[in-house]
């Protein structure tokens, strides 16, 4: 099985113990994005959505930077986890459960939209994109990773990360759904959205349990990243 999104629910009472390698992987790439997506927006007091927070790493992070932050995934074991964790932390997060082509929030409720290891998983990414310029203010960010489409990214991510190395279950991805960026542009341009700067995501380091460690990185031939805009009001 290809695209296998039940992964999130079954390890979802485990998501914060860090007992689970692959879980582990999610969470280190989180400070490697925002090395890269702090450069692009002040977080305090901004309303932030995590599209496909799944257990809330991100949620979190963006939370003690001072954001207001709204998380959604269709992963409901995980969202609950979540929800438990932010509890528990103090942290003041809400979370709800639904899709990306059918967000339950009205048009323009975010400063910025942030979808990372999701976009080359959706069922309908033009309606996705469609949704987030809706929800996003104008003026407002697109934050975004995802796959790119081509032999060495499948080599790096299918044949090392998932069957070889194990740093994510086998059948995480399908590589027919990665997205090659030209392809990701003209998406984003389709639903209103303003592409701006790319770079690339991938291992920096390895950590003291020998995990791997991540950042950006100029190719962006496997991962990237990136952010867009939606047009203020009267320009494009």
């Amino acid at each position: 099985m290809r695209n296998d999104l039940t992964i999130y629910d079954k390890v979802a009472d485990r998501w914060w113990s860090d007992d689970v390698r692959w879980v582990r992987t999610l969470k280190n790439l989180v400070p490697g994005r925002l090395n890269w997506f702090d450069r692009q927006i002040d977080w305090q007091g901004k309303a932030v959505l995590d599209l496909g927070c799944a257990g809330g790493f991100m949620a979190e992070a963006l939370a003690e930077r001072g954001a207001d932050v709204t998380g959604i995934d269709p992963a409901a074991d995980a969202v609950d986890a979540a929800r438990v964790h932010a509890r528990a932390t103090g942290l003041r997060i809400g979370y709800d459960v639904g899709v990306g082509e059918a967000l339950p929030y009205d048009d323009s409720s975010f400063d910025a939209v942030v979808c990372v290891d999701v976009l080359e998983h959706v069922a309908d990414l033009n309606k996705v994109l469609s949704e987030v310029a809706r929800t996003l203010r104008p003026g407002g960010l697109f934050l975004f990773d995802t796959i790119n489409r081509n032999p060495l990214a499948r080599l790096a991510t299918i044949t090392i990360a998932e069957d070889i190395l194990r740093l994510l279950p086998r059948g995480t991805h399908d590589p027919a759904m990665f997205i090659k960026p030209r392809e990701l542009r003209a998406a984003m341009q389709g639903a209103g959205l303003v592409p701006g700067a790319v770079t690339g995501l991938g291992p920096r380091g390895i950590n003291r349990r020998f995990d791997l460690t991540f950042g950006p990185l100029p190719l962006t031939a496997i991962l990237y990243m990136g952010v867009a805009r939606k047009p203020l009001a009267g320009t494009a």
